[in-house]
């Protein structure tokens, strides 16, 4: 492990912030140095993937990953949650075998399906439930959810189908095959495991230890019989990332990156984050950073939330200092602003925040 001496967390502040807000490339390259786009389907004032991207893509406007998801190498899958990631990672992935089977039942609707799927070519979910109306089941919440669509999401999750496209937000499955692992060995399968917790690094860092330890759980989602070697991987991280401590944290990040370094510098630029942008996605670092505690409210009854139903976290220059609930109505932005403090005064900050409403309607508006 390289500990570094003499870092702040002013300085660690600006390279949380800096190494994710490169500068605005293709939609291909942002994924893939991002490594991963949480999904979301809400759109309020668009969803999330897009709120994310629209600051590392040069002229992205809300929609256009579902526009050109077809021609790009990227596929709709699970990680740390559910998102966009490039092809490449699936193999660290897949065949994926998850933590539950499926009973007998299930197998065979499951295979009834996926030849049905196999003899259409591309699928629309309604084309499925037309052919086999397999009615409704209970779901995680106590409720009851479409059978057909929670069927199609098991058979996505363990790699019988995958994502082609989607249509006005709905997934359009082909069939697909994910080859077995070159290297299916004990050393194989500690390989695969260290690439994925080096992938979440490179994504979310600089990672307080609580949240590296949190990371690694959340694996499980991704790659469920790879628990116990991302767990053995996290272990031997702790030993080999570079590291400080800092009132009391200890924080983590890849070892070719120097947090003092002067190549992480921010701007002027204010911007309005996705609540599951890179920046803000660790509620547990934001505070460290930040100071204040942020929530994503969008499913807190209304008259508990502080901060709105989908507030986007406000960043100006290396601070994120409040957050706005975003709407359009008759073509015309209608942002609600709160503030962590004091709202900042002059005429630097009213200029950014002009721009930035000015970017999202121009986002918004050519969807």
């Amino acid at each position: 492990m390289r500990s570094m001496a003499g870092l702040d967390l002013d300085a660690l502040r600006r390279y949380a912030v800096a190494r994710t807000l490169f500068a605005p490339t293709t939609l291909g390259r942002a994924i893939g140095r991002l490594g991963f786009v949480q999904a979301d389907p809400i759109r309020a004032p668009a969803r999330a993937q897009d709120l994310t991207l629209r600051h590392r893509v040069k002229d992205y406007v809300a929609g256009d990953l579902e526009r050109r998801y077809a021609r790009l190498p990227v596929e709709e899958d699970c990680l740390v949650n559910y998102g966009f990631l490039p092809r490449e990672h699936l193999a660290l992935m897949h065949p994926r075998e998850p933590a539950k089977a499926w009973d007998a039942a299930t197998r065979r609707k499951a295979q009834e399906v996926l030849d049905f799927v196999r003899g259409k070519g591309k699928v629309h979910p309604r084309e499925v439930e037309a052919h086999f109306a397999h009615g409704r089941v209970a779901n995680y919440w106590g409720g009851s959810s479409n059978a057909t669509t929670q069927l199609l999401d098991g058979m996505h999750y363990r790699g019988m189908l995958r994502v082609a496209r989607r249509d006005s937000g709905t997934r359009i499955y082909e069939a697909v095959e994910h080859a077995a692992p070159i290297d299916d060995s004990p050393a194989g399968r500690a390989f695969r495991a260290a690439a994925l917790l080096e992938l979440v690094v490179r994504k979310y860092a600089p990672l307080p230890a609580s949240s590296l330890v949190y990371l690694t759980r959340l694996l499980r989602y991704g790659a469920p019989h790879l628990q116990a070697q991302t767990q053995a991987a996290m272990r031997e991280a702790l030993g080999l990332l570079a590291s400080a401590r800092i009132d009391g944290t200890t924080w983590y990040w890849p070892t070719d990156e120097n947090p003092a370094s002067r190549r992480w510098h921010g701007d002027d630029t204010l911007r309005l984050l996705a609540p599951f942008d890179p920046i803000v996605w660790d509620r547990r670092r934001f505070e460290l950073l930040w100071g204040w505690r942020y929530k994503f409210e969008a499913y807190t009854p209304a008259a508990q939330r502080r901060f709105g139903y989908y507030a986007l976290p406000m960043l100006w220059r290396d601070q994120v200092i409040g957050w706005a609930n975003v709407g359009m109505k008759s073509g015309r932005l209608t942002p609600a602003l709160g503030y962590a403090g004091d709202a900042p005064r002059g005429a630097a900050y009213r200029a950014a925040l002009d721009d930035e409403l000015q970017r999202m309607t121009d986002f918004l508006s050519a969807d």
